[in-house]
């Protein structure tokens, strides 16, 4: 959960009166909703809630700030679109509610409007607003809000609806790859009235003629085009235009706003256009909106993806492509909640990376050079969020669309010189190795150079680097006063350093399969820089001075956003050496003492004086809601006690997703997918704590069987015997009809299909996977996988 702390000023959204019942009702409703088809369970409103017991969420939030949510949508779209049709009830304009421009938070009483567009990342910024209002309106961003009902509130993967109970209006909304498509269902009224604004930034806007509206984003962030059309069902029966008055006025009160009725062309801040219709009781107006990089490749996509109205045809369209991805996971067993909350994870995990355009299509690049597209080309990939599981997800299940997704990420490494990073650390190159090590097809040396690039070359995006490479680690500075945490200043030079380390150490590996012995050596020297940042005196990452004195005062229990370490307390940021985890067991005295550590972390009470927004979903110390110690869960595996990581497992998933009232909470945000993912991969029985790597770490399966049929086509069976809420511990393994004693398994291990048939009891079996030989690889094991390569671009791959 990445934002600049100027990024975080939140408010707090008030409640209507009766909001706790129907959440508990909603809450219900989500434990009776397991049964049936995995796109019938699946509920994209799961991620849309925050947390409410206050022993999972601590300190936070603030005073005057809502708890982070999942801050993921609900709207409708298609497996990695580039649209979706979304409800808006957070008005962004005024401020971010939640910490990042996303569009919707469950609990808000009142909404604005809905989009149909592209937005940037968490679909915030997608435009135009389109607001059905009857009678009187309001000028963006003072919006003419309308109360609905939560109870009548509807989501299902490609399809959303709400009923505006003070407007009488039930809106639907449904989409295709290209284009969305809503449906207003009106009372009688003489003035059924659709907006259609940009945000602040403005544009220009053109009511063509009595059917037909069309515009151009200014500064648009649209990641399918700066231009939109969109046609009407009917005819409207009036239309106007408007736009904030030019001037530096805030645009709010009378007299600010330049509202032109008759008028069809204007341009400028919140440049929008109202179109009145005259409806009778139940009549519907239908809109269709899609964009692109002119107005004619936007009717195109119009014409090519709804030549019709058929609202139900396109909805069942959505559902079914859903549908065959979300069927390709089969699972049997655990409750109807787990089963729900599964495929709605499972549904929420695709939700980046966001298709740009499709191979043959024209796009923006990022010089702002409209291109051809020679595959489909996605945006950006978070990889600080989702690079660390999602799309190891990704790789298992769509091997061919991360052949796109990794085209895409060297297009944009040529485009601007270097390789896309995410927020903090240089983690690109995961998704390259890990992508390799599953055999999928690609040109590897070709990415290496820009990885390289990023690794050597300080110019590039990894921050300090010339200091990272002379001192072996990143300083930081103590700042006058010696503020209180969670200060957001300073480098997270302890931080870095050990992001850096695992990055340099997939370095390592992928120079090593290209025969790059020099660069293998500096990488892997590198690898163990993590170790400079360790202090030994106390057991803990901490951070260093210049001179390379350690920073004192130092409380482990708090967190920084920026000193010392990232969005995260010494005791989270601890353990953030994934490649090497039996270096930390040896840097804290051996395997009894990093168990008692984990101990120690999982049970210390969380009584920080600094509030951190992002650290919810507690355990101890240990924070679901953010990425740096999400893994942890996993790390008795290598200490020699995995009954712990077992019973840790299905404590988070229980406690930590859905246990709100409404049924619908996350712990943090979920970044594109990656909480989301997290769930969905621990829930089957594994998860990859190195995602650079092609093992999976075993947990506690919630499911009796899991089926997972892979890119290849093959199959892999999760099969756990004898399995209860009760019955979470592992007593013995087999994969193949073959024992099998290691607490994980590797890519080879399953590529070919595979059953993994775990027996599990109701008492930890301390014997199975308790051997230092069970343990998974490690940089200081001597045990990592073998590092020979197959040859670059070799077809196969899960």
């Amino acid at each position: 959960m990445k934002r600049d702390a100027g990024q975080r000023l939140l408010w707090c959204a008030g409640a209507l009166t009766g909001l706790s019942l129907a959440l508990g009702t909603v809450g219900a409703a989500v434990g009776q909703s397991g049964r049936g088809a995995p796109v019938d369970v699946a509920n994209p409103l799961v991620g849309t809630a925050p947390l409410d017991r206050q022993d999972l969420i601590g300190n936070a939030p603030p005073p005057g700030e809502p708890v982070y949510s999942g801050q993921t949508s609900p709207g409708a779209r298609v497996p990695h679109s580039s649209v979706e049709a979304a409800p808006v009830n957070n008005n962004i304009a005024l401020s971010f509610p939640n910490g990042v421009p996303t569009p919707y938070y469950y609990t808000n009483p009142t909404m604005l409007g809905f989009t149909g567009g592209g937005g940037s990342t968490y679909g915030g910024s997608a435009e135009p607003i389109v607001s059905p209002v009857v009678g009187d309106w309001s000028m963006p961003p003072a919006y003419r809000e309308s109360f609905y009902d939560k109870a009548r509130e509807k989501a299902s993967p490609g399809y959303y609806s709400v009923y505006l109970d003070t407007f009488q209006t039930k809106v639907e909304l449904t989409a295709t790859r290209w284009a969305s498509l809503m449906r207003f269902t009106f009372p009688a009224s003489e003035r059924a009235n659709v907006l259609l604004n940009f945000r602040e930034h403005g544009g220009r806007m053109e009511i063509v003629d009595d059917h037909t509206v069309r515009g151009i984003a200014q500064d648009s962030r649209a990641i399918d085009g700066a231009y939109f059309v969109a046609e009407f069902s009917r005819p409207f029966r009036d239309c106007g235009v408007f736009r904030k008055s030019p001037g530096k006025d805030a645009g709010w009160g009378i007299g600010d706003k330049d509202v032109q009725p008759g008028a069809k062309q204007i341009a400028g801040t919140y440049a929008g256009g109202y179109l009145t219709f005259r409806t009778t009781a139940g009549e519907q107006v239908l809109v269709k909106i899609a964009h692109g990089t002119s107005y004619a490749q936007a009717e195109q996509r119009l014409r090519d993806e709804l030549p019709g109205w058929d609202f139900e045809g396109v909805h069942r369209a959505a559902r079914d492509a859903w549908a065959a991805l979300l069927n390709r996971v089969e699972v049997e067993g655990g409750t109807a909640k787990q089963r729900a909350m599964f495929y709605s994870t499972l549904f929420q995990s695709f939700s980046s990376p966001r298709l740009i355009a499709a191979k043959g299509e024209p796009f923006t690049d990022l010089n702002g050079k409209v291109q051809t597209a020679t595959h489909d080309r996605y945006g950006p990939v978070p990889f600080w969020d989702t690079g660390r599981n999602q799309i190891v997800l990704l790789e298992m299940m769509e091997p061919e669309r991360v052949r796109d997704i990794m085209a895409s990420e060297l297009d944009m490494a040529r485009e601007k010189g270097f390789m896309n990073t995410s927020f903090h650390g240089d983690n690109a190159v995961f998704l390259f190795l890990g992508s390799w090590k599953r055999g999928i097809p690609f040109d590897y040396a070709a990415a290496y150079e820009y990885l390289r690039k990023n690794a050597t070359d300080p110019a590039g995006p990894r921050q300090f680097l010339a200091e990272y490479d002379k001192n072996g680690w990143i300083s930081d500075f103590i700042p006058k006063g010696n503020p209180s945490p969670p200060y957001a200043g300073g480098k997270a030079g302890a931080a870095t350093t050990l992001e850096y380390a695992w990055d340099d150490h997939a370095m390592a590996e992928y120079a090593h399969r290209l025969g790059k012995k020099e660069d293998e050596a500096l990488f892997l020297k590198r690898a163990a820089n993590y170790r400079n940042v360790f202090d030994s005196s106390i057991g803990f990452v901490r951070g260093r001075t210049e001179d390379g004195k350690w920073i004192a005062p130092f409380d482990p229990q708090e967190p920084y956003y920026n000193f010392m370490m990232k969005e995260a307390s010494g005791w989270s940021t601890l353990w953030l050496e994934p490649h090497d985890v039996q270096g930390l067991i040896n840097l804290l005295g051996g395997r009894d003492a990093f168990d008692r550590k984990l101990d120690e972390f999982f049970s210390t009470p969380y009584t920080p004086k600094g509030i951190c927004r992002d650290c919810t979903g507690l355990i101890g110390q240990y924070v679901q809601g953010n990425q740096p110690d999400q893994q942890v869960a996993y790390y008795y595996d290598w200490g020699g006690q995995p009954w712990k990581t077992q019973k840790l497992v299905r404590e988070i998933l229980a406690k930590m997703y859905g246990s709100d009232s409404s049924g619908y909470g996350y712990p943090g945000m979920d970044d594109q997918g990656a909480t989301s993912s997290w769930y969905a991969l621990s829930a089957m029985g594994f998860y990859p704590v190195d995602p650079s790597s092609d093992e999976y770490i075993l947990g506690s399966p919630l499911f009796d069987r899991v089926s997972l049929v892979m890119g290849s086509g093959k199959r892999l069976e999760v099969l756990a015997r004898n399995n209860s809420p009760q019955n979470m511990f592992i007593q013995s393994a087999t994969l193949n009809g073959k024992p099998w004693t290691k607490t994980w398994f590797s890519f080879n291990d399953v590529k070919d299909g595979a059953v993994l048939a775990l027996t599990m009891g109701p008492k930890p079996n301390t014997a199975w996977g308790a051997g230092p030989e069970a343990a998974p690889p490690s940089m200081s094991s001597g045990r990592e996988q073998p590092r020979s390569a197959p040859e670059i671009g070799r077809a196969g791959g899960v």
